[in-house]
């Protein structure tokens, strides 16, 4: 481990005797402190653009995006990989989450699981890991076992690897090829990386996974035309994107929908039958 590393996360808070103030001057300090994030990942942009560019090409070339975290982070890269299907019609096999202690613990912490420097290339192997894929470790500390121990077995095996944490010149970004520092400083409680560097970890994932999408093409204009259909609100929206796309009335998008059953295809049939 390097000489100049720091555990910013585990830094004591800023503020002392919380449990004596006011809810009012508690959830003002929180947004105080919140403000700062986006400014924190503001300076890691072209890190960020590094390792984006990396995971479309791996994607465009039949491979997968894992992400692998113990947590609140693992937690955190299981949300957004979940997310992609229902958002941009993908398969579930293109962006997968990984979190130590298996699914039991995106609700409830497995004890010591992280702990394991092996289990986090078990887990991924399960996946029949290969040359093509991408692995993104997240963890605020920079030094979770679960994760170091995945990611550097990954580049052994000639995988890209990149990285979310929070502490600079950490373990973890030393070990990747694209490591992604976001210095948010310490916790309004001391060490709760579930809140500052957890924000900092989800705007994120956001930027690499709506990245993607729309490199895939998965959307058109600003329009998420690829969706799931999956409950009425999601329908509503779909007729709308139609009726703006053709300039027709609710009626007539509502039955393209019905017989295609995807915005695209309802669209690209419009456009061209009103060729």
């Amino acid at each position: 481990m390097a000489e100049d590393f720091k555990k910013i996360t585990e830094q004591n808070s800023n503020y002392n005797d919380l449990e004596q103030k006011s809810v009012s001057e508690l959830t003002e300090i929180i947004n105080n402190e919140d403000k700062t994030v986006a400014q924190a990942v503001e300076e890691v942009l072209p890190q960020i653009k590094n390792l984006i560019e990396s995971v479309i090409k791996q994607v465009k070339s039949g491979g997968r995006l894992f992400y692998i975290g113990a947590g609140t982070s693992g937690r955190l890269g299981i949300l957004d990989a979940s997310e992609c299907p229902p958002t941009f019609g993908v398969s579930d096999d293109v962006v997968i989450g990984l979190i130590a202690g298996g699914d039991q613990a995106i609700r409830k912490a497995v004890e010591f699981a992280e702990d394991n420097t092996e289990l986090g290339w078990q887990d991924l192997k399960a996946y029949n890991i290969h040359k093509r894929d991408i692995v993104i470790g997240i963890a605020a500390s920079g030094t979770t076992p679960y994760v170091l121990g995945a990611v550097k077995d990954c580049k052994s095996h000639d995988i890209p690897t990149g990285c979310i944490t929070c502490n600079p010149k950490s373990p973890l970004a030393n070990a990747v090829d694209f490591p992604i520092e976001v210095v948010v400083g310490p916790e309004v409680i001391t060490g709760s990386s579930r809140m500052k560097a957890g924000t900092a970890q989800k705007m994120i994932l956001n930027m690499i996974s709506t990245a993607l999408m729309i490199k895939l093409d998965r959307v058109k204009g600003h329009k998420m035309v690829d969706m799931q259909l999956s409950n009425h609100k999601l329908v509503n929206r779909g007729v709308q994107m139609i009726r703006e796309a053709l300039h027709i009335d609710e009626t007539q998008a509502k039955a393209l929908l019905d017989e295609h059953q995807s915005v695209r295809q309802a669209i690209a049939y419009g456009q061209k039958t009103h060729q």
